[in-house]
């Protein structure tokens, strides 16, 4: 590598070279591959740590960073109790550590299933495991601790939506004969349950109330499975504060099912039933919400009724679009007008009212809002200097990190293990012991361990760690040309622009290849595995979209079908990148013609609208370079979007 400070780090990390350079002070962490792939047999031969072989080869790793893990492991799968010296010492050294917990959770079930209730106590940990704290508790109890203390802490673990492990069965029932299962505290967990828990315990749960409530028990379960349910006034016999409480977390459902429906039964509630100030505000939100995002006629109504001062921002949202949608630049700075002083300061709401004070006449109040927005790298800042036709600021200021600094913070146990497993590809691991890393860093340390990150390719964590302590204005370290040949490759065949889709890579994953969302998409550019498959025609193995250069392809190759599926508009393709086509195709059903800027702020989906904003900023960003000209706002600015 030329120009930079190559350290080649051996088995202990020591400095076994370095090549100064005065271009630049990079600094490229490199491993010795031999100890690697030492490491690595030594692993498989764990289930023989007792032979030569695995003797000579864990001796030979004695300064290698992750030694360690070997003795975790071999520790964990070889457990008894002659081994409690040892291990109290492992755990000692290693203590709050990524090597801690999984030998340590290991080493309790071990000592709970031999009922060693005095070391088990004395290796405990708190924890967020129900089942090891439940053990504890009865340990506390055989050890003399007083019920008086210990039994009120199981009404804490019994109150949740989700069943409780077998092992605290024991416990409970003392708990229950105590008289600490109250019909207040059942009630409490079926209300859990049915509200986002695993409503099919609300059944048992029910058994456990006093025979005249178990009608209420039956109700929720009722409610939760069909909120149309609460349309039946006739189930709701008593109106009393409990049955209120049920009515008004099914008609807050009912609202986005059946708008009309919920309409009528909430009009009709609100003569049978005692509602709560917050019961009612509740509704009131929610219905509010519910009604903008479906263009109800009834929706400026509800929005009316919320209080302006009290209203959270996402409702303001609400408020703004219905007004956005009228292009009514008046009723715009009446809304604005009521908002709470907290707020006026957002950049959105600045942006906005800069474009109504022009809107309505008021042009020199309105360009000096605007050129004090247009100062922002911020996607309203990027839109107010296209507003003004002014060049964008993108605010930038590099750190400035010594090599020094460098090699001090990689002195670190840490940091060298948290790099080993990045060289090795055991990124979950490695993640793992870069957030223990940080944890033991001040400020300083942890911006030169960001600049270290991007410096060696693993820009995910120089991102996050940027964004954790706050500090924004590197923008290079925070929007990285990561993968460049790769996305400028693949953009170029599809005929896309290569910002766009490092714009996209940067949001989806922030050039984390092995990326995984909730709903299963994978890889840099979060693909679903069904949209890889019909763009590959052809099947794919499970680990397919982990490859940068696989994941890239296809990703690319997506953003051109969506582009020409959305007729060269990068903005409904960028949408339909996130929401899917199908559904932007329904928000574009019947609506009138707006501005591109209206059409993004009155997105029905809070998630791909704030999505698209990101996006454009980020593709500004990196279509920002020396020899370019950007147009991404300008196209904002001058595009209608709708029929």
């Amino acid at each position: 590598m030329k120009n930079t400070v190559k350290i080649l780090l051996l088995s202990a990390f020591t400095f076994a070279s370095i090549n100064m350079s005065k271009a630049n002070d990079n600094l490229k962490i490199m491993t010795d591959i031999g100890q690697q792939k030492t490491f690595l047999k030594a692993e498989k031969l764990l289930a023989k740590s007792y032979s030569q072989q695995y003797k000579n080869l864990y001796n030979q790793l004695y300064y290698y960073p992750l030694q360690p893990y070997l003795d975790q492991r071999r520790l964990s799968e070889t457990m008894q109790l002659s081994s409690a010296g040892e291990i109290a010492v492992f755990l000692e050294k290693y203590r709050d550590s990524p090597l801690d917990w999984p030998l340590r959770k290991a080493w309790l079930r071990y000592l709970a299933k031999k009922n060693k209730g005095t070391l088990f106590l004395e290796f405990y940990k708190k924890t967020s495991n129900t089942a090891l704290t439940c053990q504890k508790l009865q340990f506390s109890l055989a050890a003399g601790m007083p019920a008086s203390v210990v039994l009120p802490q199981v009404t804490k673990l019994w109150i949740v939506g989700k069943s409780l492990d077998k092992v605290c069965d024991p416990l409970i029932k003392q708990w229950q004969q105590a008289g600490y299962r109250t019909d207040d505290v059942v009630w409490q967990r079926i209300t859990l349950v049915a509200d986002g828990g695993k409503h099919s315990l609300i059944p048992y749960l029910t058994g456990l109330l006093p025979k005249e409530q178990q009608y209420l028990g039956r109700l929720w379960h009722q409610v939760r499975r069909d909120p149309a349910k609460v349309a039946r006034q006739d189930k709701f016999i008593k109106k009393s504060a409990k049955e209120s409480q049920i009515y008004t977390y099914g008609i807050k459902r009912l609202v986005w099912r059946d708008p009309n429906k919920a309409l009528a039964s909430y009009k009709q509630a609100q003569q049978d039933f005692s509602f709560s100030a917050s019961q009612s505000q509740k509704i009131t939100e929610k219905f509010a919400v519910a009604l903008a995002s479906k263009n109800h006629p009834q929706a400026r109504v509800w929005l009316e009724k919320l209080d302006p001062v009290n209203v959270e921002p996402s409702i303001m949202q609400w408020q703004l679009t219905d007004v956005l949608k009228q292009q009514n630049w008046h009723l715009v700075l009446q809304e604005l007008a009521k908002m709470a002083s907290r707020y006026k300061t957002k950049l959105q709401w600045q942006y906005w009212y800069a474009r109504a004070l022009i809107g309505t006449g008021e042009l020199e109040r309105g360009q000096d809002v605007m050129s004090e927005l247009a100062t922002k790298r911020h996607y309203y800042g990027f839109l107010a200097a296209s507003y003004l036709e002014t060049p964008v600021s993108l605010q930038n200021s590099p750190l400035a990190i010594t090599s020094q600094e460098k090699n001090g913070v990689l002195l670190h146990p840490a940091a060298k293990r948290a790099f080993e497993f990045y060289y090795l590809g055991r990124y979950v691991e490695a993640r793992r012991e870069w957030r223990y890393w940080l944890s033991q860093l001040n400020y300083r340390e942890k911006l030169v361990a960001a600049k270290l990150a991007n410096e060696n390719g693993w820009f995910d964590r120089a991102i996050f760690t940027l964004a954790q302590v706050g500090y924004l204005n590197d923008v290079e370290l925070r929007f990285p040309k990561a993968f460049d040949k790769k996305i400028n490759r693949h953009a170029q065949q599809q005929d896309i622009n290569p910002a766009w889709a490092f714009a996209i890579a940067r949001r989806e994953s922030s050039f984390m290849t092995d990326a995984r969302s909730p709903v299963g998409a994978k890889g840099l550019m979060q693909l679903m595995p069904n949209t890889a498959k019909q763009l590959k025609r052809g099947s794919l193995s499970r680990r397919y979209l982990y490859n940068a250069e696989n994941n890239i392809q296809l990703g690319t190759k997506y953003l051109r079908k969506l582009l020409d599926k959305n007729k060269g508009n990068q903005i409904l393709a960028t949408a339909s990148y996130n929401a899917g086509p199908y559904r932007v195709k329904k928000w574009l059903k019947n609506t009138s013609a707006m501005p591109a800027d209206i059409w993004i702020e009155t997105i029905p989906f809070k998630e791909t609208r704030n999505y698209v904003k990101s996006v454009l900023a980020y593709q500004e960003i990196y279509q920002h370079q020396p020899g370019q000209v950007s147009r991404v706002f300008e196209q904002v600015i001058n595009m209608n979007i709708g029929d």
